[in-house]
């Protein structure tokens, strides 16, 4: 997490517009999902796969290793797109179970691929949403578009909890491993027990402390925050829209031919 809002911060296209930026990402998410094609899956991974390299200034092997979490619970999920529980055998693979089969089938097989290539290719948008733009930009893209100022003050505190809280497991976790609290299974349970009850603890003791800074403050009900300006051009404009009308006529394209 931490990482991920330091590359945020560090990106090269950090001070371009939020809502350019949401546009790309969140246009190209949407063609992708729409189209559910091999093609445009692959382009869309490979596009945003180099421009998230390229503008948040992370390596290959930082992306690849962001991409492999997501990657897994994939896999584990299309496990069951894959195997069918049937009555008949199938064209690729079974295994019979009394008078039922466990059964693969090519078309499960490649509806489960397709359905991996689509994820991935989403959730490298949204990686490159979130490595190119910081949580700030984002809630005030969202403040624009009239969201509700609970749900945008709530994403706010939870976000900035997050950091918290992980600070506070830090330095719980390295005490712990200073007085060899960590030398075995069994006290290992028993250090991660204590440490998550102190957490309940430190966490409402922060809520309260600030709480009390933001009432001392004037608090009144609306959190307001310094947002500077970034207007985009019209070049940049013309090529976001460019390169979702092409993607746009590449996947009816490939609906019309049937083919991927």
């Amino acid at each position: 997490m931490i990482v991920i809002d330091k590359l945020a911060y560090y990106s090269a296209i950090r001070d371009k517009s939020p809502f350019l930026k949401c546009a790309f990402a969140i246009g190209t998410l949407l063609i992708c999902v729409a189209a559910r094609s091999f093609v445009i899956s692959f382009l869309v991974l490979s596009i945003m796969g180099c421009a998230t390299v390229r503008y948040s200034r992370t390596s290959f092997f930082q992306y690849m290793k962001l991409m492999l979490a997501p990657l897994a619970f994939l896999a584990m999920g299309t496990v069951a797109i894959a195997v069918n529980w049937t009555s008949q055998p199938m064209d690729l693979f079974n295994i019979a179970v009394g008078d039922k089969f466990l059964a693969v089938s090519w078309y499960s097989i490649e509806y489960a691929v397709r359905l991996i290539l689509v994820s991935l290719a989403s959730i490298s948008c949204l990686y490159f949403l979130t490595l190119t733009t910081t949580l700030l930009d984002l809630l005030y893209v969202l403040k624009r578009l009239h969201c509700p100022n609970l749900i945008i003050e709530l994403m706010m505190m939870t976000y900035r909890f997050i950091f918290v809280l992980l600070e506070i497991a830090v330095s719980i976790l390295t005490a712990q491993n200073c007085r060899l609290g960590n030398r075995s299974f069994r006290s290992s349970m028993e250090g991660m027990g204590g440490m998550l009850s102190v957490l309940l603890i430190r966490a409402l003791d922060k809520s309260n402390r600030l709480f009390e800074a933001m009432e001392s403050r004037c608090y009144d009900g609306e959190l307001n925050v310094l947002q500077e300006s970034k207007p985009s051009s019209w070049m940049e404009k013309g090529l976001i829209l460019s390169f979702l009308i092409i993607l746009t006529a590449i996947a009816i394209w490939c609906k019309i031919n049937a083919e991927v």
